[in-house]
């Protein structure tokens, strides 16, 4: 008797002790990732840089179809001889993610990314100083101060931070917002709101930042001393940015407004309306309630349009960074007259998807991801069933080269096109669509996305194995339904026929310089 209460009493130790020990087990798989992880300004042997980078070469050559879009394979092979010998001087994690990032930008897809582990992400969020403290803003050729009630003028311009010139600093921030072939001005989106976080990622921590500087309209120049601060202390700075205002909708989450948010129609005078579509994110396919409606009021726009005698119309994409399909094509059928298709071509570079080990887009285990790849592996090669060339082609039964018609209510008259270095993805495609239009004049910026063509629809993200850096491209090679013109650029994004940035002045006034040029064209 004693003996069994003896034993029970021993089982039930082992077990309480078996319990505990789980506890603090679980406990330390929580808490170890944030005692082991990685920190952006650590040391990352060369070994494991080049062992990932490595990785990271052969997996665009067999996945990415775009590697060549822009770029010939002698510019992209002397590029890696580059980064290779780069690492050879390399100390850092953050040495090694900035070598990524410019491979990934040198690329020339606004579909590219590459990011930062979370463990480390949420170190730097974590840090208390070393940024910058104010947002700046790039207007009209200059970088200028872009926060008021501070010691330096809204509007000053900046010359130079810790005797480094902006010329010299802003190219440098480039690498971490892509977009599509050699395009420029889209970086402005991300510098203009991430410049701080940049700096530090391009730059490192600095205590303080002598700035120099001159005001407006003036050959003096002045200087100024900022003491750092943290990270979440810039963005709210951001979020306090003197251009709000004006330039908010450049980041605000579109495909959540809704009619008169995320699209509208109204009517300017007797013979002139405005339609604005912000983003394509309207519903996830033809089916949703979102797209239903949303062509419901298309059809309604612009059947009044056509009983109202309007002649001309001002199309405001400006702010339109993408969507799904189809409601870029549903769009263009009221803004064209000829028949098209979304693409002309459409192919992948790969008939299996490679290194599905490294494969970050779940986080199932790998003998589940096993499992499974053999059904999108048949979906890729049913959607790209063409050999050709050494890649896998889209055919004449793919929804993508469905030839579409003008809508019975397209518009006829002429046509006002607004563009901005916002417009990326769907929204470029249909920029691109409705700018070879014949009776289209274009007014703005170049945009991110490109005229000819794009890498998009399906992503694919892969985690390198020592760094555990992120990097993502969408697979598929698009080249697009639109004309030949003497002023579009392959490598380019789609060019206004007029230029027509924010001026200073309207900067300052919170004026739109652009929708005032078209309402000055219309009036002459």
């Amino acid at each position: 008797m004693h003996s069994s209460i003896l034993a029970l009493s021993r089982k039930k130790a082992i077990f309480d002790g078996m319990k505990q020990g789980m506890y603090f087990f679980i406990c330390w798989l929580c808490v170890t990732p944030y005692l082991l992880a990685q920190s952006f300004d650590e040391e990352l042997s060369v070994k494991k840089m080049v062992k990932d980078l490595e990785v990271f070469k052969d997996l665009r050559i067999k996945a990415n179809s775009g590697i060549y879009k822009y770029r010939t394979k002698e510019e992209i092979d002397s590029t890696y001889r580059w980064a290779f010998d780069e690492i050879q001087k390399s100390k850092t994690f953050g040495d090694f993610y900035n070598i990524v990032c410019a491979l990934t930008d040198f690329e020339g897809s606004l579909h590219n990314d590459t990011s930062l582990p979370k463990e480390v992400n949420n170190l730097i969020k974590k840090e208390k100083k070393g940024y910058f403290p104010y947002p700046i803003k790039l207007v009209k050729g200059e970088i200028v101060f872009n926060i008021a009630d501070k010691d330096v003028p809204v509007g000053a311009e900046i010359i130079s931070i810790n005797n480094k010139s902006l010329d010299e600093i802003i190219p440098n921030l480039y690498k971490y917002y892509t977009t599509d072939g050699l395009n420029i001005t889209g970086k402005s989106i991300g510098i203009n709101y991430h410049f701080s976080k940049y700096y530090r990622l391009h730059y490192g921590l600095e205590d303080s930042f002598e700035v120099k500087y001159r005001e407006h309209k003036s050959n003096d120049v002045q200087q100024t001393i900022f003491e750092s601060v943290g990270y979440v202390d810039y963005y709210k700075n951001v979020k306090s940015r003197y251009s709000k205002p004006f330039d908010e909708s450049n980041y605000a989450n579109h495909g959540k407004l809704g009619e008169n948010g995320n699209y509208g129609y109204k009517k300017l005078n007797d013979s002139t309306g405005l339609f604005t579509v912000n983003s394509f994110s309207i519903g996830g396919n033809a089916s949703a309630p979102e797209h239903l409606e949303y062509v419901e009021f298309l059809d309604r726009t612009f059947g009044k349009m056509k009983m109202d005698g309007i002649k001309n119309l001002v199309v405001d994409v400006r702010y339109n960074g993408g969507g799904t399909d189809p409601n870029d094509l549903v769009t263009y059928s009221y803004l064209t007259q000829r028949n098209f298709s979304e693409n002309k071509q459409a192919w992948i570079s790969f008939r299996k998807i490679p290194y599905l080990k490294l494969n970050a887009d779940s986080n199932l285990p790998y003998f589940i991801k096993i499992l499974g790849v053999g059904r999108y592996n048949k979906q890729f090669e049913k959607a790209f069933p063409e050999t050709k060339d050494g890649g896998y082609y889209q055919d004449d039964t793919s929804s993508d080269h469905k030839v579409r018609v003008p809508n019975k209510n397209a518009f006829t008259g002429q046509i006002y096109l607004l563009i901005s270095p916002r417009i990326a993805s769907a929204g470029s495609l249909f920029a691109a669509m409705v700018a070879g239009n014949q009776n289209t004049t274009v007014i703005g910026e170049e945009t991110m996305g490109g005229y000819y063509g794009h890498n998009g629809h399906v992503p694919l993200s892969y985690k390198l194995p020592k760094s555990k850096i992120e990097t993502s491209f969408s697979v598929v090679n698009l080249e697009q339904d639109v004309p030949k013109k003497a002023n579009q650029i392959y490598e380019r994004g789609i060019i206004p026929d007029h230029i027509v940035p924010q001026t200073y002045d309207d900067y300052l006034n919170q004026t739109d310089t652009q929708m005032n040029f078209v309402l000055e064209m219309l009036k002459k």
